[in-house]
């Protein structure tokens, strides 16, 4: 308390930390969201605001909260679609924590009345079922 943070405003992968899983044995589903999610659009530079939901099933590691935090921070002055920032962060948290299933769905304000909500999701073998039933009811 009474440390000031570093925000970094590139985006690195390297910000995110992870710790051993308590549970591993169960299959806890865990949902990280917010509503600060910020990018550039690599067209027009102007800014992009989300929300975003994290879902996942974590194997032996869990992702630490305030290192998330601090990695979507990142994102804030970089230029890609929202489409890539779904991607980005859905293939940074698959290599850091090696989950048993993981889902990243982001939904952008409107840009001249058409919404963007990309979603993408990874799945170990044995969690490909559910992985295709998350799909159907995203849409």
């Amino acid at each position: 308390m009474g440390h000031k943070t570093p925000y970094i405003d590139k985006y690195d992968p390297s910000l995110l930390e992870a710790f051993d899983n308590p549970h591993p044995h169960l299959d806890i589903f865990t949902r990280l969201y917010t509503e600060e999610f910020t990018s550039l659009c690599p067209i027009t530079s102007q800014p992009d605001f989300a929300s975003l939901s994290i879902n996942y099933i974590a194997h032996l590691k869990m992702v630490e909260s305030k290192s998330l935090k601090l990695y979507l921070f990142s994102f804030r002055n970089e230029g890609m679609f929202g489409e890539d920032c779904a991607g980005k962060i859905l293939n940074d948290l698959v290599a850091l924590l090696k989950p048993k299933y993981l889902e990243v769905q982001a939904k952008f304000s409107k840009r001249g009345s058409i919404a963007l909500e990309p979603f993408v999701s990874y799945a170990i073998k044995d969690y490909q079922t559910l992985k295709q039933q998350r799909l159907a009811r995203i849409y």
